[in-house]
């Protein structure tokens, strides 16, 4: 969506939400499996966000990028309000606050953005794929500084987080102060450009379809060599689909074997080599690449599989589990705790020292954003971003 003058493109973005779970009071801002901030009450404030194409904001209508779009917003009692877009590739805009208007306080009732007479619209942009729009009303105003800043003449903000993880854990800790009935948030989505499918090969005939096999008969030797490698009778199991084209490679998907769980075979175009990727492994990777993309491609923060799966035996504090390593990133995963994505120089550090081998032990949550830097938290300890550069700290 943009944030724009009229002569401006951009597009608006969004969260998904898992919204309306109760939770005990007093509970901390609860982010959810798609990285969604929702109040743990059920308070009396209450919003609700839509886009002009969908007025129950429940459904996920198309635009076409160029196209004009608005904003609807409904409160039931006077708050302050903040519109955030994120779109498919991760970037975020917050499109309201803004200079065109001297105030974001709205008065309950119902409201369009931009609204009549307004010296700014909005339009759909690029890339293609699923967009998300969180709604955030607070009854008292909100401190966004660590999350976004107006510089110079700009008329909307800058925000400085990426990603539905970096914004959600970024307001979390902004809204964490305020009692439980102040604040509240609701979701909307749209797509942008014709609708994608998620990749589903060609359901199995009557013969059984062979690992690499495309659905013309040709075989992806990667997949094969892969499939041979890892035992994959006893490790992957019989083919469910062809191999098929996702994003820039391709990828089939096998029933797995006993404890194992549904796997598949990743391929990246450029690449001599194909990885497997299994059980809950594959199911967090293929949920993040959900919520970045529509699950159209492999997700940007991991990109496609580098490596085999690794268990990794029990470490210091009794824990076991697996680790799955990718182009952009890594997967940890532990019964205990579950299955979190490290990247960049927090996963640098954290292998440096041995990963969940050493005193940090296993990941305890995703990645995040504080105070404009990433951070990470462990069995064991902390990594801290400071002035750029990653900290370890003991508990």
């Amino acid at each position: 969506m943009s944030n724009s003058t009229p002569s401006t493109y951009k597009r608006i973005c969004v969260i998904s939400a898992l919204l309306g779970l109760a939770a005990p009071a007093l509970a901390a801002p609860r982010i959810s499996a798609q990285s969604i901030i929702v109040n743990p009450t059920q308070p009396e404030l209450n919003v609700q966000v839509w886009t002009n194409r969908d007025a129950s904001g429940e459904g996920n209508p198309t635009y076409q990028t160029g196209e004009r779009i608005s904003v609807g917003l409904k409160t039931n009692a006077d708050a302050y309000i903040y519109l955030f877009n994120v779109n498919a590739d991760g970037n975020i805009d917050l499109f309201f606050p803004n200079r065109y208007e001297d105030s974001n306080y709205v008065q309950a009732g119902t409201r369009t953005f931009p609204r009549n007479g307004a010296k700014y619209n909005l339009s759909v942009g690029g890339p293609n794929g699923q967009d998300k729009l969180l709604a955030v009303a607070s009854t008292t105003e909100l401190s966004l500084n660590d999350i976004a800043t107006f510089e110079g003449q700009q008329q909307f903000a800058t925000v400085g987080v990426q990603g539905q993880d970096g914004l959600a854990q970024a307001l979390s800790i902004v809204v964490n102060p305020l009692p439980d009935n102040a604040w509240v948030t609701d979701t909307a989505f749209f797509r942008v450009g014709n609708t994608v499918q998620t990749p589903q090969p060609q359901p199995t005939p009557a013969a059984q379809i062979q690992p690499g096999q495309r659905q013309d008969g040709s075989f992806d030797s990667a997949m094969v060599d892969a499939y041979a490698r890892l035992k994959g009778d006893e490790s992957l199991g019989q083919a469910t689909t062809y191999a098929a084209a996702w994003g820039n490679g391709f990828w089939q998907k096998f029933n797995g074997v006993g404890a194992y769980g549904d796997a598949a075979l990743l391929h990246a175009n450029g690449s001599s080599r194909s990885y497997s990727v299994h059980g809950r492994l594959l199911a967090r990777y293929l949920s993040l690449a959900q919520a970045e993309n529509g699950t159209t491609r492999p997700p940007s923060r991991l990109g496609w599989a580098a490596g085999d799966e690794k268990v990794i035996p029990q470490n210091l504090y009794g824990t076991t589990g697996l680790y799955g390593f990718f182009q952009n990133g890594a997967l940890y995963d532990s019964q205990k705790y579950g299955t979190f994505w490290l990247t960049g120089p927090v996963l640098k550090s954290y292998q440096g020292l041995g990963g969940s081998g050493s005193f940090l032990g296993f990941p305890t949550r995703d990645q995040y954003m504080l105070n404009g830097a990433w951070a990470a938290d462990f069995e064991g300890g902390t990594i801290r971003t400071v002035n750029g550069v990653p900290r370890i700290y003991r508990k």
